[in-house]
């Protein structure tokens, strides 16, 4: 805990400063949710296929990033929409302007009570 899952169209690959979102969003993520720095785990997906709205699909002018962090129960929805915020304002700064539509968005979210881990 945290579970982090960033999915990102290709189209921003070049643009997204992966590893300075991380960074920052760990230490966000501790300061904003107490999580343990050691905890912090981000997985980053590319996608190369996404489709927006009605475009045609081979269209080349939107990108998506959406991130989830999931997180043990307990926060409150205040915390939760606080580390939303700031997740969405690092996006901004790590995410360079290449001319296409950036769509991006946060979802922070409770793991389920089912959630085990282990560490080797």
């Amino acid at each position: 805990m945290p579970q982090i899952t960033i999915d990102y169209s290709d189209l921003v690959a070049d643009a997204f400063d992966r590893e300075g979102f991380a960074r920052e969003l760990h230490e966000a993520t501790v300061a904003i949710a107490a999580a343990k720095p050691e905890a912090c785990k981000t997985q980053f997906r590319p996608s190369a296929y996404t489709v927006f709205g009605y475009e045609d699909p081979g269209a080349r002018g939107h990108a998506i990033v959406h991130v989830t962090i999931g997180l043990l129960a307990g926060r409150s929805d205040e915390t939760k929409a606080k580390l939303t915020e700031t997740a969405l304002e690092l996006l901004r700064g790590h995410v360079a302007d290449t001319g296409v539509a950036l769509h991006a968005s946060v979802e922070v979210r409770e793991l389920d009570a089912s959630y085990r881990k282990f560490d080797r």
